[in-house]
């Protein structure tokens, strides 16, 4: 009878204990739950309490006081210089601000209302490094066995690695991983890979952690010089040594024909401006070339002939001497001309004699 009397107060303390609790979780409400950041981002919690009599409220990290709030005066104290508390947009309630998050204050997040309860949350900080392909981009026989080596230097927590060629995911049987940590708490993880080189591809080396929301990735590129030219992608370094040859000698053609028409643009107008010369100096009569021979004597003068007639007559042949040059003048010039009371026309003939004959003008 004894013993169930202790269980039923047991039964009873138990619910009593219970209820208070749900009472509490009613009343506080803090969220998130469970936050993960990265090292140097921005941090926020809020917590608000149905009661809107409340008097102080705690902002607490493992359980160290950083913030204390008054529902009245508002942000009393703050121990951290990065640590400060905002009003939230909830009734009642205040956020948590923690600007450029360390390590250090990964762990526990409480909101403690004095009189009413507390609630936690945790708060996980990771840290973003490096990751590196060594050697670089690679050129590699069909068939040959080419080894890349990837290195993730800095990560807390440990990282997870994976390899990726010509945008596929490999298998972590296709590769290994070897781990080390540092002195502050830090990861690095390396791994080899070794592939059989078909085709010209991409390789890629990934790593991260749950915070990082893509990945950290590395990349160089493989390049297959003996491939068969078979496939979709098989003929990468065919095609791009021909269009570079192709865009070579497309230059140079285009050179040679600048050249050439620059040339011919150069004889075309030389050959212009000679003929508007020619055509120039051919305007006007012209004497037709004959056997050169003898000398006109300028001198003789016959009588009865007109000073304007013979004037003219002497003007003209001189015209023609001086077009035709060097040209000796004919043996024999014969003029016609008007006379006072003769034929009102005027004639004149060249002819060639014997190169021993007089020249003479006559009237007639």
């Amino acid at each position: 009878m004894t013993l169930k009397c202790k269980m039923m107060d047991v039964f009873i303390l138990s619910v009593v204990l219970l209820s208070y609790g749900t009472q509490v979780s009613a009343l506080l409400k803090l969220s998130p739950l469970n936050l993960t950041v990265l090292r140097g981002d921005e941090v926020r919690f809020s917590c608000s309490s149905d009661n809107a009599k409340w008097d102080v409220m705690l902002w607490e990290l493992n359980s160290t006081v950083v913030v204390t709030i008054s529902r009245i005066h508002g942000v009393l104290s703050s121990s951290l210089p990065n640590v400060t508390a905002e009003k939230s947009r909830t009734v009642n309630g205040w956020d948590l601000v923690l600007k450029s998050v360390e390590r250090l204050h990964q762990g526990r997040v409480s909101c403690n209302i004095q009189g009413e309860g507390r609630e936690t949350a945790w708060l996980f900080v990771q840290e973003k490094g490096t990751v590196n392909i060594f050697g670089g981009s690679t050129i590699a026989l069909k068939g040959d066995l080419v080894r890349f080596e990837c290195s993730a230097e800095g990560w807390y927590p440990e990282p997870s690695l994976q390899w990726e060629v010509h945008g596929k995911k490999l298998s972590q049987a296709a590769y290994d991983l070897s781990r080390e940590v540092t002195g502050k708490g830090l990861f690095t993880v390396n791994s080899n890979l070794s592939v059989t080189a078909t085709r010209s591809s991409r390789v890629d080396c990934l790593a991260s952690v749950f915070a990082l929301a893509t990945p950290l990735k590395s990349s160089v590129r493989l390049t297959v010089v003996a491939e068969v030219a078979g496939g979709k992608d098989d003929c990468t370094v065919p095609l791009a040594v021909t269009s570079s040859l192709t865009a070579l000698l497309l230059l140079l053609l285009l050179c040679v024909c600048a050249v050439l028409w620059y040339r011919e643009r150069s004889r075309a107008k030389t050959s212009t401006q000679d003929a508007k010369r020619y055509e120039k100096s051919n305007d006007g009569p012209t004497l037709p070339a004959e056997p050169r021979g003898g000398r006109v004597n300028f001198g003789y003068m016959s009588e009865g002939t007109p000073d304007a007639v013979y004037n003219e007559i002497i003007e003209e042949i001189r015209s023609k001497m001086d077009f035709v040059g060097i040209e000796k003048g004919p043996d024999v010039v014969t003029s016609s001309n008007i006379s006072l009371h003769g034929d009102p026309r005027t004639h004149v003939n060249l002819s060639e004699e014997d190169s021993k004959n007089i020249r003479r003008v006559t009237t007639v």
